[in-house]
């Protein structure tokens, strides 16, 4: 009997939600929060046509069909430390770069993660919403830049999860925010982790809409001006959360 071939993957259909997989994939993360790969998957299984409405809001804002003619692979842009090397120190390019040299972390490594966690053809493919989704991910460690919320450390990551739901209304990002400011209770018997998600979520709902921004314009604005500009303010209760897990001797939950 003839086998079926595989069903191709089409992203103007939008993805039903997997309830399990997403479950899943959270316990194994909250279990090793530097399995990155988990996260792909959450997004993958709970985030349903985010994509596409983000993608349409995009073509609405000011200088977004541009940008969506354009279609620039920011992680290719990213990549290239030439033209990361240019930006002058203070910059948003230039903090990006300082960035860059103290985690060790790429914008083609956080590409290789997701196409590892749910195959390449679900980034790959030629369609405008799969152009958009791979802008999300790619923008990612530059909304660390911004926010100030660190990578390499579990409160800044879901610090930023809460805000990227606000921007983004990903299912996806706040199954994780829930999930790790749960688990931070139980862990420190304290709520301060579970205030600075909830002030993430709040400064993402203030803040400038970021998918409409040109990033290759952006990394030349100095840093506190685009914070300023954009409306992203200091995350307070982000320090304080901060200070509290050190005193306790804890570098994640």
């Amino acid at each position: 009997m003839a086998t079926q071939a595989p069903e191709v993957f089409n992203p103007g259909v939008p993805m039903k939600r997997e309830w399990g997989t997403a479950l899943s994939a959270l316990r194994r993360l909250l279990s090793n929060g530097d399995d990155t790969e988990q996260v792909f998957r959450i997004m993958r299984a709970l985030n349903g046509d985010v994509t596409q409405k983000n993608y349409r809001k995009l073509l609405t804002v000011p200088g977004g069909g541009k940008l969506a003619y354009r279609r620039l692979e920011l992680a290719d842009r990213l990549s290239d430390r030439s033209w990361i090397d240019g930006f002058a120190e203070g910059t948003v390019g230039g903090t990006y770069r300082a960035f860059l040299d103290a985690t060790g972390y790429s914008a083609k490594g956080l590409e290789e993660v997701s196409m590892n966690a749910i195959g390449a053809e679900a980034f790959a493919v030629e369609h405008p919403y799969a152009w958009m989704g791979r802008r999300e991910r790619d923008i990612h460690d530059l909304w660390h830049v911004l926010t100030g919320y660190k990578a390499d450390e579990h409160l800044g990551e879901a610090c930023l999860v809460a805000f990227s739901y606000a921007q983004t209304g990903g299912l996806g990002w706040a199954f994780i925010a829930a999930g790790a400011a749960l688990k931070s209770i139980r862990i420190t018997g304290k709520r301060d982790f579970f205030r600075a998600v909830i002030e993430g979520y709040r400064h993402g709902k203030q803040a400038g809409w970021l998918h409409g921004e040109d990033y290759e314009a952006l990394l030349a604005e100095p840093l506190e001006a685009a914070r300023q500009r954009l409306n992203i303010v200091p995350p307070k209760a982000y320090r304080v959360a901060q200070a509290s897990l050190a005193e306790a001797g804890l570098t994640g939950i």
